[in-house]
């Protein structure tokens, strides 16, 4: 967690709080969700030409055909993850790092992957600057991360044609003893026309221990992959 005040200056805090206003007023009812997005300062995440727009519920362009996503579409995400303190999250797309400072809002521990490089460079240094603690790496996520896994959830911020089968393995499985429940994917999927926000939550341990829920639709930039040649910081 950070301090969102030490970046910023009373009018973006009265534009982030009428932001979390907005999202209430939509439908999100996570509390946490909420109090996170009223944390991180948005405006830091986004090119300075569109800083007065930084508080809008709207997607904004980073570079690289890529935006920051919309703020409604992130909470809708992050409430469908059902994040817990300690979680272990990974993000395929870390894109503006905007998602992830939210989930380290929530205490979640964080691990990202992003296709390209130079903006995983820019972002890694902004979240660095903003005191976001995240371990990140560039390569296909696709593939997952399977040297940290399992997760407590992975959330995909790129439309998916498919749901990758390697994400579904590195899902935490639930434990009875402890009543430890299984990771939660949640992916919009579908084509470039739209998606379907989707949740996967890991039931058992067989490879069909695997309960789908189909939400909303939303509109994705596509999940590409690519060269898995990496590097982890």
């Amino acid at each position: 967690m950070t301090d969102a005040s030490s970046h910023d200056n009373s009018t973006y805090r009265r534009r982030r709080e009428r932001l979390v206003q907005t999202l209430r007023d939509r439908g999100i009812q996570d509390e946490r969700v909420l109090q996170a997005i009223g944390a991180v300062p948005r405006h830091k995440f986004v090119e300075p030409a569109f800083r007065n727009r930084a508080y809008a519920d709207e997607a904004l362009p980073i570079g690289l055909d890529q935006t920051i996503s919309q703020p409604f579409t992130v909470a809708y995400q992050t409430s469908l993850l059902e994040v817990e303190p300690h979680d272990r999250i990974l993000e395929v797309g870390t894109g503006s790092g905007y998602q992830a400072a939210v989930l380290c809002e929530m205490e979640a521990r964080v691990f990202s992957i992003e296709r390209h490089k130079p903006l995983l460079t820019r972002t890694k240094t902004l979240l660095d600057d903003l005191g976001y603690s995240i371990r990140t790496r560039h390569g296909d996520g696709t593939r997952g991360w399977p040297a940290f896994a399992p997760y407590d959830g992975i959330v995909v911020t790129a439309a998916a044609p498919n749901i990758p089968d390697a994400l579904l393995t590195q899902l935490r499985q639930p434990s009875a003893p402890d009543g430890t429940r299984g990771g939660r994917l949640v992916i919009p999927v579908g084509g470039r026309d739209g998606q379907t926000m989707t949740r996967i939550s890991r039931t058992g341990s067989g490879p069909h221990d695997y309960e789908r829920e189909e939400y909303h639709n939303f509109r994705f930039v596509p999940l590409v992959e690519g060269d898995d040649k990496n590097g982890d910081s």
